[in-house]
């Protein structure tokens, strides 16, 4: 049976495609599909049988390639050193199942098109994937519609899946990135035959790929046990009414390394980019249990904590433990911020980002709700009231260190 003859129907033991049906799927004609194969451009050919999902994954690839100006010849060297390795039918399986349109999916799920559209759009997927939907996206519509139907607000749903979706694609992103640099990247290095190169490829993809799926599902139940926990001890400290519906309570601290930027001249990038990363697993080792680092900006990383106090004694003791450059800065505020889509937002993140921009190196700035909050172990030394960038009236700010009696 040969993949180009149209009128052959695809292999029901591997679901494999027609090479008409392999084309609509690519988005190219079937022609074009059999010429690519002709010329070896598939670092895999599983064709010989039917298209399958490797082979419709790399076709997709390549029509990128042409779209983006590459020609014939230089596709096929890269093909020939290995630099196309890297699809398999265990990491794109979905491909070539059963399709659904929009109106199906919706009639299978029991969502409106216009709310798979929404979740389409949260979730952070091409819009073009409405057009190619299969039966675990229908599937996950009918998780999402369960949801709905009880009771859990839609705004709050397409929230979740917007933070689903920015998470498992830095997940996925991750991944492909770093098997990508110490592993594909050496081997082509060291001159290793693509057939080589894709043996051993396929090797980790089958080893590792059923890791990942229990490994995620296992760290999702540990992190929700620990942040129910936090949620009810909010609840406690906070005071009744202090926050209005969609806003909480946080301390939030934004900690950078002084003078970053000359030492990635200095050093270069590379070691630069070690320094960094040995500093924010340093941050995130020694942080309280109620503190996690929300996210990372280059060299600085914001925190967010439901204990003003025990983030400020964090960060006082976080400076004494560093006594080699770069040293960091780091400003601590406190106050009611909005939460979006596993973000915080407002105006008090805002400003406890200027505060930490007027630390210097080895200090620790503070506006004025923290020093209330704070045991006397700790001293703040009044700086005055500032102008900071981007707020009309003065904000007062202190320099926090150890008091000299809880140090000796």
């Amino acid at each position: 049976m040969r993949p180009d003859d149209d009128q052959t129907s695809a292999s029901t033991d591997d679901d494999r495609l027609t090479a008409s049906d392999a084309a609509e799927r690519v988005g190219v004609s079937p022609s074009t599909l059999r010429r690519w194969a002709s010329l070896g451009l598939f670092t895999k050919n599983d064709t010989t049988g039917g298209w399958g999902p490797s082979a419709i994954a790399q076709a997709r690839a390549l029509l990128k390639l042409r779209e983006r100006g590459y020609s014939i010849e230089q596709i096929q060297q890269a093909t020939e050193e290995g630099r196309l390795v890297g699809y398999s039918d265990e990491l794109v399986g979905e491909v070539v199942g059963e399709r659904y349109s929009l109106a199906e999916a919706a009639e299978q799920s029991g969502l409106k098109p216009a709310v798979i559209e929404e979740l389409i759009a949260a979730i952070g997927l091409p819009a073009a994937a409405l057009d190619d939907l299969g039966a675990d996206d229908v599937e996950m519509f009918g998780f999402f519609s369960t949801a709905i139907e009880s009771g859990f607000p839609r705004d709050a749903l397409l929230q979740t899946v917007r933070v689903y979706g920015q998470a498992v694609s830095k997940i996925a992103d991750a991944e492909v990135r770093l098997v990508h640099l110490h592993v594909h990247e050496p081997l082509i290095r060291d001159g290793v035959p693509s057939e080589k190169i894709e043996q051993q490829m396929n090797v980790i993809t089958a080893q590792l790929l059923p890791l990942f799926s229990p490994v995620i599902d296992h760290l999702h139940r540990r992190f929700l046990n620990h942040f129910v926990e936090q949620d009810i001890v909010g609840h406690m400290e906070d005071d009744a009414g202090a926050s209005e519906i969609g806003q909480v309570r946080v301390a939030i601290a934004f900690a950078d390394l002084a003078g970053y930027t000359q030492l990635t001249e200095e050093v270069g990038d590379e070691e630069a980019a070690g320094i960094v990363e040995r500093f924010v697993a340093n941050v995130n080792q020694t942080l309280p249990d109620d503190a996690r680092i929300l996210k990372t900006i280059g060299d600085e990383v914001m925190i967010i904590s439901s204990d003003a106090g025990s983030l400020t004694d964090w960060a006082v003791g976080f400076q004494m433990l560093n006594n080699e450059r770069p040293l960091p800065r780091i400003g601590v505020h406190c106050g009611n911020v909005v939460f979006r889509d596993g973000d915080y937002f407002g105006r008090e993140v805002n400003l406890a980002a200027r505060v930490a921009a007027r630390a210097a190196a080895g200090e620790v700035i503070v506006t004025w709700p923290l020093v209330e909050m704070s045991g006397r172990h700790l001293e703040f030394e009044p700086i005055g009231e500032v102008q900071l960038k981007g707020f009309s009236t003065a904000t007062e700010l202190f320099l926090a260190s150890l008091a000299d009696e809880a140090s000796q």
